[in-house]
């Protein structure tokens, strides 16, 4: 996705090499995806429900609805 717009910043961190960041954002596996610090996910996802949940934890509307199948929660510490 930052691939595809200037607006979307990416960023890779070491968990093991950033315990500070990890604790933080109790990560607890990887990949743990954070959205603006206010939403975030575990695990990966087809390219689909990733778009989706990154959505969902931007507070984006997607064009079209898309039904996850019992994906995981975007809310930060749920």
């Amino acid at each position: 996705m930052a691939l595809a717009s200037p607006q979307i910043r990416a960023v890779c961190v070491e968990a093991n090499e950033f315990p500070y960041l990890s604790n933080q954002f109790r990560v607890r596996g990887v990949p743990h995806t954070v959205i603006n610090r206010k939403a975030s996910f575990v695990g990966a996802l087809p390219e689909p429900d990733f778009v989706a949940a990154v959505l969902e934890g931007a507070g984006v509307l997607a064009d079209e609805p898309h039904e996850a199948a019992s994906g995981p929660s975007t809310e930060i510490g749920g």
